[in-house]
């Protein structure tokens, strides 16, 4: 008792601190998410996220190498489709030689030890912005998950080191499991999405792919943000169906999740800090109302804290060099 144990002892200097701090962070935990378009000499800037672009394939030299100089050793890649390649089927997501397919060859061409992610969904494809195969008004489970599964198996032929599914249709881990294992690709993974709320932070995500739902919403697919076990029931569904890594998104506001579902689990959970937290701190800096760098810090340690292994960031390289540098 005090004062025979006084706390602050351990806080000090910065030697003691850093000696007793609980959490470690480091590039290694993170994840940077790309968004790829067709054209040449193509960086465009994404409006709702300022300081973030869209690169065409020839311009993803230059920030592949940056990442992978800053200690970054994985990527996320998503495409953004032109209209006239989107329909209801997603046809487009099966094409060997589509942009997804592409990107994932150039980026190992660029640097054969980054690891590839790619995103598996319709809605980037889908003429609906739907995650879904649509009927009267409805997004069709099973015919969606088929698709689901032919898509995986073309990023692995294309040379992803692993799948990443965001839609949330039930099923479809075994499906791709299935699928890729049938196909020999034995070794390639699958980083779930599992628990993927239906949340109003992706606006931001949706302006870079053109993806936003052409009518009602995504509710009956992605999760009710009130839920809590149901969010455990699927991260341990989706590890029975094969998942080698689990992800929780958003990221702040679900931080209790990740807690619980990472005291429930053991394989690595993922957590996507999403376009929307991204914006706001973006916003609010240049207001001069936060200081960018420390709330960006501390926002990821609280991620790291709650027991995320993997980031998946827009931060990502900002983070990276300031670890760089300290």
């Amino acid at each position: 008792m005090y004062p025979l144990r006084r706390n602050r002892r351990l806080r000090t200097n910065t030697a003691i601190r850093d000696m007793v701090r609980e959490t470690s962070l480091h590039p290694e935990h993170l994840m940077a998410p790309l968004f790829i378009v067709e054209g040449k000499q193509v960086k465009e800037e994404i409006a709702s996220m300022p300081g973030y672009y869209r690169y065409s394939l020839d311009l993803l030299e230059g920030e592949i190498r940056s990442l992978y100089q800053l200690g970054i050793r994985s990527v996320l890649l998503f495409v953004k489709v032109p209209d006239n390649l989107k329909d209801n089927k997603g046809t487009e997501a099966l094409n060997p030689d589509g942009l997804m397919q592409r990107a994932v060859k150039t980026v190992k061409n660029i640097q054969p030890e980054m690891h590839v992610l790619t995103d598996v969904a319709l809605d980037p494809y889908s003429s609906y912005g739907h995650d879904g195969i649509v009927e009267n008004g409805l997004i069709l489970n099973d015919p969606t998950v088929e698709v689901l599964a032919q898509m995986a198996v073309s990023h692995a032929k294309a040379g992803a080191d692993m799948v990443a599914p965001s839609d949330m249709m039930d099923g479809r881990i075994l499906a791709m499991r299935s699928a890729l294992e049938q196909e020999g690709f034995t070794d390639t993974g699958i980083m779930s999405y599992s628990a993927k709320y239906a949340s109003a932070f992706y606006g931001p995500f949706r302006d870079a792919l053109d993806s936003a739902p052409g009518f009602g919403d995504k509710k009956t697919y992605q999760m009710d943000p009130a839920n809590r076990i149901e969010a455990i029931k699927e991260t341990i569904m989706d590890i029975e169906e094969g998942a080698d890594i689990v992800m929780v998104k958003p990221g702040l506001c679900y931080l209790d999740i990740v807690r619980e579902i990472k005291d429930a689990v053991d394989v690595p959970v993922a957590v996507y800090q999403v376009s929307g937290e991204y914006a706001m701190l973006k916003a609010a800096a240049e207001k001069g109302w936060l200081d960018h760098d420390a709330v960006m810090m501390e926002q990821t340690m609280a991620i790291r804290r709650a027991g995320g292994d993997i980031i998946a960031t827009y931060f990502a390289k900002d983070i990276a060099k300031i670890l760089q540098n300290t």
